[in-house]
């Protein structure tokens, strides 16, 4: 795979929440960076596993560092051009707001198939037992 120069969202694309909640992005934020399904990535070539990509949305900057959940979207934040969104994914990664900022990331990865674009198969389900 190519050095890549700059940041991707990896997103699960089997989810019409998670799916839409991108679209809508893209269109609400200045910039957008790439945003691929880890369905159709080699997850390998970024560092990231199934199960991590499986188990929340995942940023993935330009040098490698990957960030996970709530953290993923203060990084999307953070690197947008308006100082007052970039003030916003900094607050949502700040020490004392993060637990929250992950709480919250949780409740609605845990109901994201109940939200709108949701479908059943957005629903979380238990990882199956090792065969």
């Amino acid at each position: 795979m190519p050095e890549r120069t700059s940041p991707i969202l990896v997103y699960d694309g089997d989810c019409g929440f998670c799916t839409s909640s991108v679209q809508w992005l893209r269109g609400a934020l200045p910039t957008f960076p790439a945003a691929r399904a880890w369905q159709m990535l080699d997850l390998a070539a970024l560092g990231l596993t199934r199960a991590e990509a499986d188990a929340a949305v995942q940023w993935v900057a330009a040098d490698g560092t990957r960030l996970a959940g709530a953290r993923a979207f203060a990084a999307l934040l953070r690197d947008q051009p308006v100082a007052a969104l970039r003030l916003l994914g900094r607050l949502c990664d700040a020490r004392p707001v993060r637990p929250v900022a992950a709480a919250v990331y949780r409740i609605i990865a845990a109901n994201r198939h109940r939200l709108p674009g949701g479908t059943p198969a957005c629903a979380v389900r238990p990882p199956a037992p090792d065969a």
